[in-house]
This record gives structure tokens, C-alpha cells and sequence, in this order.
């Protein structure tokens, strides 16, 4: 047995070592870690088993047959994060590039079935070139084998994407139907075409950075959702994102600890400028709201102007939907209703209640907007908030103006509370469009029509510009003091927390992609 036991150490030795030391120290030279590495400092110490060491590709081709390396470029199983189960993957560039082979996949695959069969969330840490040119067809079928399962666990457990070198091809598909990618500042890339492909087709020079680099994606694509300046601080912040959701569709988040005491937040009540069109940052009411820097955003750095995140509040997990005045007024436009409506959707899926925060003077106008679809860009997050069924509470600090109110999770498109400050101005537009419009002749025709106009703007806004018409009809529940707001948020998802709704039976809806 000593005989048999050390072929077996020295396997996994072998294994251990991926593609060799001095690929492994190429590795380290570029600032990026090892496959093996990554997983250290993602899951709990001593907690990772892993599955497959010892598989081994198929190929016969191209002399890929002499190179013959145990594990085949991808490390997987399980462990913890937290104390929580995950199944993992970590792709190994030491390893032909960390290139798909028909065996890398079916590893891959095994790791998400075991994941759906025993509901628990699945982290990629992607370091691929693509699919493996040797092995020809096989290795495309391994890949959509992967997309297939991808696609079947959406919305069933919550799927983990990070970058942490360059994906091209089909490498980057999978973590796009994911839902979340998270991508490493100067060392990671993602490109369905890479730039010399891109130089000889469109005759465009564009460095890999330029073109699919951390930064393009977070601020221009969206396809990143988080961006991070080294792997470590990645990895961290794939745990933070984890400790908010559930381990599947059919659990709740952990709720922390929380002992109640004086709710009141003083600064909300002076935090919206006295001029209406004076810009802040949302950020400052989420920041009182939620329990202390428990804040964690999400896309911060693409269509500015809505905010999307987790927080805790009063221990427990939800997300937040918020206008942000401080870009572009906090207009609705086509990636701020694509952003949203993705979030909205993933809270809906794993049961995160979902806060709404309300100052928004309308959609963006214009012909860029129109003819690139604000239509049905629009609809989708009116789409996402109506058909989800999780508990919805909105609050509306300053202006609800024309659609983007009802699009807002209004309490027209299910809301369970609808909660606004006693400054809101809920209309169909401002008060200067509105008088422009329905006093147009009068201001015409006047002497001064300066002042007329000032005179039908002070009546309208009178009349309109506030929130008491909504709440005479029922449309907001409270107007309620700024300070009080996060007495209220807690005291009204406690009350939610039990929300049982049931959809009309149908396969699905078809949200306007």
C-alpha cells in the first residue's frame, strides 16, 4: 500500500503544480495569482474539496497528446465562504492558456449540477483564452454544455462571475449569463473578438485595455458589474457581495444581529436643497437609512444617474433602486432602465425586498434616447418592478414627475408601502412645463408675460406640487417627516415580511428585451 499511496502523492503533486513552475511564476510576474491561490483566499481555510484533480484531456491531436497535465487547466469543488456551502471553479492559465477542453468542461458542468442539486451558489474565477483549438468541435459543445446549465440555474442560484485574466470568444458568454461579473483593473479582459481580429475586420487600432478592459466594461459596456485594482480586493468583495443573498431561490438572506434603539436620522430632514433643481448625491438618504456602511453597490460607475445596491437594514438584506440628482437630474434613459431592471430581477429571484427611492423629473428626451429604444429599454424596468413579487416599499424625497413616477415601483405597479417627504412634488411634469402648456395662451397674450408665467407657475405649484393629492387618493400611504424615514423602512419590511403573492399560471413573461 506505501507503494500505491505515493503514485498518489506524487499525482497530485503534479496536479498541484498545473502547468509548472515557471508558468506558475509568469503568472506571479504579471500580478496575477494562481488558480489554486485564488481559491485560498476565497473560501474558508481548510475548507475547499476539491473534485477532479486527476482528469485528464482526450486530446489526440496537434501533439497535445504529449502534454499531458492532471486537473486539464480548471481546479473545482466545494468549501465554504463564511460558513456557507459554494462550489467553486478556477481556471488555470498555466495550463494551454486555461483554454476549454471537452474534460474542462464536463468538470465545470459537474460543479453546477452538484450546485443546482443541492442549491448552493457556483463562483467562477475565469482565466481563460477561449475554447481549445486543438480539440476542434468538442470543446465548442463543452462550452455550450456550460451556457446550457448557466442558463437552466438562472434564477435558481445565485452564479458568480470573475475576471481575473483575459476571456476571449466563448469564454466570456458563460459569465454573461451570470449575475454578477466582477473584473480586475489592468489584468483582466473580456472580448467576443480580440483587437487584431477588430484591426484586420474594422481597421481599428484599440489596445486589449481599450477595448475590453475593466474600465471600458464598468463605465461604457455595463458588462462588468464590479471592478477592483488587484485580485485580492476582488475576491474580497465577491465574499461581501455573497453575505447578502440566499443560497438559492428558496431561502432567505442571514439576518444579522440587529438590537433596535433611536431610529431617527435629524440629517434627512435637511439634506434636499431648497431650490428644486439643485442637484445632490442619493447616496448621503442611503447612507442614513441603512444600518451603518453596509452599503454595497453595484455598476457604480455605469448609467450614473440611478443607483443600485445592497444594504442591511435593521440586519436584514435588501436592495436599493434609487434616482441620483447629482447625474443628469436623475433622468430615466435607456442604461439607467436596463440597470435597474436587471437588479430589480435578480432581488425578485432570491427574495432581497427591494427599496425604491424616489427623485426623478422624467425619461431623458431626444433622438439618441428615441431611436435607440428608450421605449422598450423603459419597459423593461417598469416590466422588472411589476412583475415582481417580493416586498416593494417606495419613498419619494423630492420630484415624481410624468411616467417615471409610475415606473418607479409606483403603487399602481404593486408597491406594498409608498411612503413620501412632505417637499415631494408628484405631477405629470414641473410646474414651469406645466404652466407653459395648460396656460399657454393666457401667458401669450399677457403685458408682462414674465410674470403671468411666474403667477401660473406659483398657482400649479400650489395646487400640484406636493404630495397630498397622491395621498388623498390613496396612492401614497404616509407622508411622514425625513427623520422618520428608517423607522418606518424597518417597521414596514418587518410588516412585509411574510408577502405571498401568487402570478398567473403561464411559462413565463416575455419582458421586452
Amino acid at each position: 500500500m506505501d507503494k500505491q499511496i505515493e503514485v498518489l502523492k506524487t499525482k497530485l503533486a503534479q496536479a498541484n503544480l498545473g502547468g509548472g513552475q515557471k508558468r506558475i511564476d509568469d503568472q506571479h510576474m504579471k500580478g496575477k495569482l494562481t488558480a489554486r491561490e485564488r481559491l485560498g483566499l476565497l473560501l474558508d481555510e481548510g475548507s475547499f474539496e476539491e473534485i477532479g484533480q486527476l482528469v485528464e484531456h482526450r486530446g489526440r491531436d496537434f501533439g497535445i497528446d504529449k502534454e499531458i497535465y492532471p486537473g486539464d487547466g480548471v481546479v473545482t469543488g466545494y468549501g465554504t465562504i463564511h460558513g456557507r456551502m459554494v462550489y467553486v471553479f478556477s481556471q488555470d492559465f498555466t495550463v494551454f492558456g486555461g483554454s476549454l477542453s471537452e474534460t474542462h468542461a464536463e468538470k465545470i458542468c459537474k460543479i453546477m449540477d452538484l450546485a443546482m442539486k443541492n442549491g448552493a451558489p457556483v463562483i467562477g474565477l475565469n482565466d481563460s483564452g477561449g475554447a481549445r483549438i486543438q480539440e476542434g468541435v468538442v470543446s465548442l459543445g463543452g462550452y455550450a454544455d456550460i451556457f446550457y446549465r448557466n442558463t437552466i440555474a438562472s434564477g435558481v442560484i445565485p452564479q458568480i462571475s470573475a475576471i481575473m485574466g483575459p476571456c476571449a470568444g466563448g469564454a466570456v458568454y458563460s459569465p454573461a449569463i451570470t449575475d454578477f461579473i466582477a473584473m480586475v483593473e489592468q489584468t483582466s479582459y473580456m472580448f467576443v473578438t480580440g483587437p487584431n481580429v477588430v484591426k484586420t475586420v474594422t481597421h481599428e487600432d484599440v489596445t486589449s485595455e481599450e477595448l475590453g478592459g475593466a474600465t471600458a466594461h464598468a463605465t461604457k459596456s455595463g458588462v462588468t458589474h464590479l471592478t477592483y485594482a488587484n485580485e485580492v480586493e476582488c475576491i474580497n468583495g465577491l465574499k461581501r457581495l455573497l453575505s447578502y443573498v440566499p443560497q438559492n431561490c428558496d431561502e432567505l438572506t442571514p439576518c444579522l444581529p440587529y438590537t433596535p434603539g433611536d431610529e431617527t436620522r435629524k440629517a434627512l430632514d435637511s439634506i434636499i436643497p431648497p431650490n428644486p433643481n439643485q442637484p445632490y448625491d442619493i447616496r448621503e438618504i442611503i447612507a442614513e437609512i441603512a444600518d451603518t456602511d453596509t452599503f454595497f453597490e453595484v455598476h457604480k460607475d455605469y448609467a450614473e444617474n440611478i443607483v443600485v445596491g445592497f444594504a442591511r437594514l435593521g440586519g436584514r438584506s435588501i436592495g436599493i433602486v434609487a434616482n441620483q440628482p447629482a447625474v443628469l437630474a436623475g433622468v430615466l434613459d435607456i442604461n439607467s432602465s436596463k440597470k435597474g431592471a436587471r437588479f430589480v430581477r435578480f432581488c425578485d429571484c432570491f427574495n432581497i425586498p427591494l427599496l425604491t427611492i424616489v427623485d426623478v423629473p422624467g425619461f431623458l428626451p431626444g433622438t439618441d434616447q428615441e431611436w435607440h429604444g428608450i421605449i422598450t429599454n423603459g419597459a423593461k424596468l417598469l416590466y422588472a418592478f411589476s412583475e415582481a413579487t417580493v416586498p416593494k416599499i417606495t419613498v419619494i424625497v423630492r420630484k415624481a414627475y410624468g411616467g417615471a413616477y409610475d415606473v418607479m415601483n409606483s403603487k399602481h405597479i404593486g408597491a406594498d408601502m409608498n411612503y413620501a417627504w412632505p417637499n415631494a412634488e408628484i405631477a405629470v411634469v414641473g410646474a414651469k412645463g406645466a404652466a407653459e402648456i395648460i396656460f399657454r395662451k393666457e401667458i401669450s397674450s399677457s403685458p408682462d408675460p414674465n410674470a403671468k408665467l411666474k403667477e401660473v407657475m406659483d398657482s400649479y405649484a400650489e395646487n400640484f406640487a406636493h404630495p397630498y393629492k397622491a395621498a388623498a387618493r390613496g396612492f401614497i400611504d404616509e407622508v411622514i417627516e425625513p427623520s422618520q424615514t428608517r423607522t418606518k423602512l424597518i417597521r414596514a419590511f418587518k410588516m412585509t415580511e411574510n408577502k405571498a403573492v401568487s402570478l398567473p399560471r403561464k411559462k413565463h413573461g416575455n419582458i421586452p428585451l
